[in-house]
């Protein structure tokens, strides 16, 4: 049975309470953009610092069709996760698939699991703290409903760990509003990242779309003829020698010019 026997508060950490997130460190965070993952990884070590408990902290995830870290305040961290990956069982992936918390107060007794609490407190690890990072998302309006159907969907776990047992009671509210206030973050970082790719792949798209043109208007000028039979004939090549067409038409762009193609300009504005 797990072992929820309150202690007092260590007298080494802060005594102080902390009220939850740095917007400040967030919002820098969010200007400076650099990608979700550095986004985590700036919420993992504002948990540290934030709940006074907090040895480590990490952040999981589904990707690609499995679990995986995708931030760590240090290493334990990750070797905390993984070992819960390793035996699929968890409180970290317990929260994640079911959109609850999950706090074991020491692992030398807890009886959930299976093997993954032994492994923890062999890392020296004696306390766990697990919170969904669940975000609102609209569903689509069904037929004759008047009010919009919003549900929420967990994004991912903040994984918190100590070193001490029952290390959390002292300071669960604080763990638990930080893990509210990061999903929130999270979700508008999601939506940055998003826009982010979204553009990429539009420039993406701009610049193959002015290699092509390069090289219909190479292949207008050889045979004389209209854009649109200069396209045809472009594709047919692309066709017979099996490769893609923005890497024939590069080819066919390098072998007039003498040098790779070069964008335009408007693929270079922010």
């Amino acid at each position: 049975m797990t072992d929820t026997t309150d202690v007092g508060a260590d007298p080494g950490r802060s005594s102080t309470p902390h009220t939850g997130f740095d917007l400040g460190s967030v919002h820098d965070a969010l200007a400076d953009w650099r990608g979700l993952d550095s986004f985590l990884q700036e919420l993992t070590v504002q948990a540290v610092r934030m709940v006074d408990s907090a040895d480590s902290c990490s952040v999981t995830m589904h990707r690609g069709g499995r679990l995986v870290t995708t931030a760590t305040s240090d290493s334990e961290a990750l070797v905390l996760d993984a070992l819960q990956y390793d035996v699929e069982a968890g409180p970290c992936v317990c929260s994640l698939e079911k959109g609850v918390e999950m706090y074991v107060a020491d692992t030398l007794s807890e009886q959930r699991w299976g093997p993954y609490p032994r492994l923890a407190a062999a890392q020296g690890i004696r306390s766990v703290f697990a919170a969904p990072l669940s975000v609102q998302v609209r569903v689509a309006d069904p037929p004759r409903r008047s009010t919009p159907d919003v549900r929420r969907n967990t994004v991912g776990a903040l994984n918190l760990y100590s070193r001490k047992p029952r290390a959390f009671q002292e300071d669960m509210e604080i763990a638990r509003r930080f893990s509210e206030q990061a999903a929130g973050a999270v979700a508008v970082a999601q939506r940055i990242e998003a826009e982010a790719e979204a553009a990429e792949d539009l420039r993406a798209a701009m610049r193959s779309r002015y290699v092509i043109d390069q090289a219909i208007g190479i292949v207008m000028a050889r045979q004389r003829c209209p854009a649109d039979e200069a396209l045809g004939v472009l594709r047919k090549a692309s066709q017979g020698r099996n490769v893609k067409l923005r890497e024939l038409c590069a080819e066919l762009v390098m072998q007039t010019g003498g040098s790779p193609p070069k964008p335009g300009a408007f693929a270079n504005r922010g």
